[in-house]
């Protein structure tokens, strides 16, 4: 059938769509990291598998398993798994991004050229992935720099380690010097497994992933990557139109067709998956699905941190998320990133706090000295009201204190015997 598919010419197509020529300019870069050979393991398993030095190269990334591969053309046109790298870091949550400062890293479908390659990248070495794409233009989603790139540092990228980054660039420098115009990069949640997909099926994303997976199950069944197109505002693949009207990204789509040959693999394929799909969900359990973007509120969120934090501002240590039931989740944990823009916010916090402090200390004078000066005239008060109940008090005289004839006789009689 893949033969059927061989003749047909859908490969070929889509193979021409990538190749053309480049020129030495376009590659001009710094010398050292950016020029180190391919390794020799590496020109060794392509000898094996009948791939070109310069043939075309494709890559995939898996989220949730954390791996990149590398995918290169043999002799026969199709491509076949060079290398895998394990990534050492990426942010955010399954998921696609919405919005520039949500820290989340792309699914989808994009496309490398040479302008895009950076041998001088503060991270080593990187390349820009092309986001935003046709499709996220058309669906308003915004953001900018989203890179595979070395360093191990991720803020909505994709990022490796060194030596690995190198090995990649090398491969992909290699191919466009041998010809290819661009490669394809598909990014995707995790492996679209019949089981991951019911791991998945409740997810709010899941309509978005289901729509890629088209464009991955087209891949496995070619192993040439797709024809990739936007209408209605999602991804089409493999589609030709009839008299080779355009694909409006927003519009209609228009009328087109697949490869009769490509249909009936498609098919089968998916018969096979379904099946396997129901019983994955039958039986429930497993592993528990991770952590995914609830839409571009939670989106919205993680922004407004990302812009507090880039000014400086004390905020939580980790991004906001939201709950299933849609309550904010925030960690108590509060930091401020150590940049030119915190130690200023910083600064400026602290001499608002000295002045605060300030106000506070003589307001709190004031008040001392008002409750003082009350409760001075309080006392006062007290003692003239005390001064005046004694003045007006009616005087007890005691019998021994009596100067008449009784109580002389009391005195005397008192000297001589004693009391």
């Amino acid at each position: 059938m893949i033969s059927n598919l061989m003749r047909g010419g859908l490969l070929v197509a889509a193979m021409a769509l990538a190749l053309a020529g480049c020129t030495e300019s376009t590659l001009q870069s710094a010398s050292g990291k950016a020029e180190r050979p391919v390794p020799a393991r590496l020109v060794s398993e392509m000898r094996t598998k009948g791939m070109n030095r310069n043939s075309p190269v494709m890559a995939r990334v898996f989220k949730e398993e954390g791996e990149l591969e590398v995918w290169k053309q043999k002799s026969n046109g199709r491509y076949d798994l060079l290398a895998t790298y394990e990534i050492c870091k990426w942010s955010g949550k399954l998921g696609p991004k919405f919005t520039e400062g949500d820290r989340q890293a792309p699914e989808g479908f994009y496309t490398v050229k040479p302008a895009q390659m950076n041998p001088r990248s503060n991270y080593h070495l990187a390349f820009n992935m092309g986001y935003p794409n046709t499709y996220d233009r058309a669906n308003g989603r915004t953001g900018s720099h989203l890179m595979v790139h070395g360093a191990c540092s991720s803020a909505g990228c994709y990022s490796m380690n060194d030596k690995e980054m190198e090995e990649i660039y090398a491969l992909a420098r290699d191919a466009f010097r041998g010809g290819q115009r661009e490669f394809q990069i598909q990014a995707f949640p995790f492996r679209m497994t019949a089981r991951n997909m019911a791991r998945y099926r409740d997810d709010p994303n899941y309509a978005f992933w289901k729509m890629l997976k088209e464009g991955y199950d087209h891949f496995e069944i070619t192993k040439v990557p797709p024809k990739v197109d936007v209408c209605e505002k999602r991804y089409v693949f493999n589609r030709t139109t009839e008299d080779g009207a355009a694909f409006s990204p927003t519009g209609s789509c228009p009328p087109s067709a697949q490869p009769e040959a490509l249909m009936t693999a498609f098919q089968s394929y998916r018969s096979d998956f379904d099946a396997a799909f129901a019983t994955h969900a039958a039986r429930g359990g497993g592993e528990a699905p991770k952590p995914s973007i609830a839409g571009l509120k939670e989106a919205d969120l993680v922004a407004d941190w990302t812009r507090r934090r880039a000014r400086g501002e004390r905020v939580p240590v980790e991004p906001p998320s939201l709950s299933q039931d849609g309550t904010v989740v925030s960690t108590s944990v509060m930091g401020r990133i150590d940049s030119p823009a915190g130690r200023r916010q910083a600064a400026i916090d602290a001499e608002k706090a000295a002045k605060r402090k300030a106000e506070e200390d003589k307001a709190a004078a004031v008040r001392r000295a008002a409750e003082a000066k009350v409760a001075a005239e309080a006392a006062k008060k007290a003692e003239e009201e005390a001064a005046t109940r004694a003045a007006e008090a009616p005087v007890e005289v005691k019998p021994e204190d009596d100067p008449g004839m009784l109580g002389s006789v009391r005195k005397r009689f008192t000297n001589l015997f004693g009391s």
